[in-house]
């Protein structure tokens, strides 16, 4: 079995086209493809009721960690109940990801998107002591060509690696913790305690940082530096303007404090100092020039962080996929289809191989033949849908009355050799069908 390393397990393309796709092989007569239709048919429903159940078990779990929950518990969890909710409702995402042929993203890449910027010239900070746990997972490792604006009609070409679906989820503290860091929990972006599940697409490595809810967002050294200097620039011609006004202001202030001696240094004149018009209007005149060039420069500043967190509220607005419960439900989806579309792939060609093939083989010959039919290249998981074959096991004989176990027989086993060996189609479809006629006594709970 070739391992690729630039090659995902991912099948981009929908199931029915798979099936469409085996028809077409020419490989099954009329008669064999109809049987096949009805075995994928089947095995598509039974699956489709395994994965309902595991969304069950994540949403009734999932309550007490939901931020936009609408319903309460009749009675609360206790704390032992808590944590073993919150462990099923991780492992339940966890499994549904990586079936979805999902890749865990390693926590290096996250932590040096901190420190590296991408499109979003931002100073960020994640304080990763606020979460209880994070997971993230991510599919398409790619690239693309951005054009960005540098200087008036001047643009810059751009290439840019991204993650084409990410998806991240993460529970925060308690209460306790944030108040002990004198936070004012009512002015956070989110509520302690909670879990937050967000699924993005097309998001640049660099800029996963700017996921996380607790992400703070400053100008970078060089951005103070273009706000900072033509400020000071601006501000050294006002207050030499404004001096004599300002000179006068300490002149009284002087006088005030009875030290009178120090007013000869300051070169004004003393009967304008005296005179309390002329030191009123210089004290309004210094104030509003000064608290006009203030108040312009806050203003500034407030539109340059306003402009900040416009582009990135645009950025992750636009490119939003789902949010908590919601990203729960898609998974369940995207993990059935691909199962799914693995287990026909699999069957499909143990049973149209003129040879018995091992899963090596087996894994080589999927890869190919979806290489020749579609110009795709995967990294085919052959290990995943070889043991949910040999996990179906079923009778063949119709309306058997026996409920001895042993009378049971998987869709697929292994010969002396390791050669893998599935059921033909009349036999596969009895066996499939006698499962989803006893799909009741079994837990639903996908292992």
């Amino acid at each position: 079995m070739t391992v690729y390393e630039n090659r995902e397990a991912f099948i981009p393309y929908s199931r029915s086209d798979i099936i469409k796709l085996c028809l077409q092989d020419g490989q099954l007569n009329k008669v064999d493809a109809q049987k096949f239709a009805d075995f994928c048919q089947i095995l598509i429903a039974y699956y489709h009721f395994r994965f309902h159940k595991t969304l069950e078990i994540i949403k009734e779990n999932y309550i007490p960690f939901n931020p936009n929950a609408e319903i309460q518990p009749i009675t609360p969890p206790t704390f032992e109940q808590y944590d073993q909710m919150e462990l099923k409702v991780v492992e339940a995402f966890e499994l549904i990801v990586k079936r979805a042929n999902y890749i865990i993203l390693p926590e290096s890449i996250v932590k040096r998107s901190l420190a590296t910027k991408s499109l979003i010239n931002l100073k960020t900070q994640v304080d990763f002591e606020d979460f209880d746990r994070f997971i993230c997972y991510y599919r398409g490792d790619s690239y693309k060509k951005v054009s960005l604006k540098k200087f008036f009609f001047w643009r810059q070409e751009k290439t840019i690696d991204i993650f084409e679906r990410i998806v991240l989820l993460v529970k925060f503290k308690e209460a306790a913790y944030f108040r002990a860091k004198k936070v004012n929990l009512q002015q956070m972006k989110f509520i302690p305690g909670k879990m937050y599940v967000y699924f993005y697409k097309n998001i640049p490595k660099l800029d996963v940082d700017l996921l996380f809810p607790n992400v703070e967002t400053s100008m970078t050294w060089k951005d103070r530096l273009l706000f900072g200097i033509p400020a000071i620039g601006a501000a050294i011609p006002l207050i030499l303007r404004t001096l004599p006004n300002l000179l006068l202001l300490i002149a009284a202030i002087l006088l005030v404090l009875n030290v009178s001696y120090l007013v000869e240094y300051l070169n004004v004149d003393l009967q304008k100092v005296r005179n309390f018009m002329p030191v009123l209007v210089a004290t309004l005149s210094l104030a509003i020039t000064l608290g006009g060039f203030a108040f312009k420069q806050y203003t500034n500043y407030k539109n340059k962080k306003i402009q900040f967190q416009k582009h990135v509220t645009d950025t992750l607005f636009f490119k939003n996929l789902a949010n908590n419960i919601s990203v729960f439900q898609m998974f369940i989806e995207l993990a059935e289809e691909e199962e799914c579309k693995e287990m026909i792939l699999a069957y499909y060609h143990l049973l149209t191989s003129p040879t018995l093939l091992t899963p090596q083989q087996l894994d080589s010959r999927i890869e190919t033949w979806m290489e020749n039919k579609l110009g795709t290249k995967i990294n085919f998981d052959i290990q995943g849908p070889l043991r949910n074959l040999e996990d179906i096991r079923g009778q063949i004989i119709p309306n058997s009355q026996t409920t001895d176990n042993t009378s049971e027989i998987p869709l697929l086993t292994y010969n002396n050799q390791g050669a893998c060996q599935v059921l033909p189609l009349d036999h596969a479809k009895a066996v499939i069908d006698y499962v989803w006629d006893n799909a009741f006594q079994y837990n639903g709970i996908i292992l």
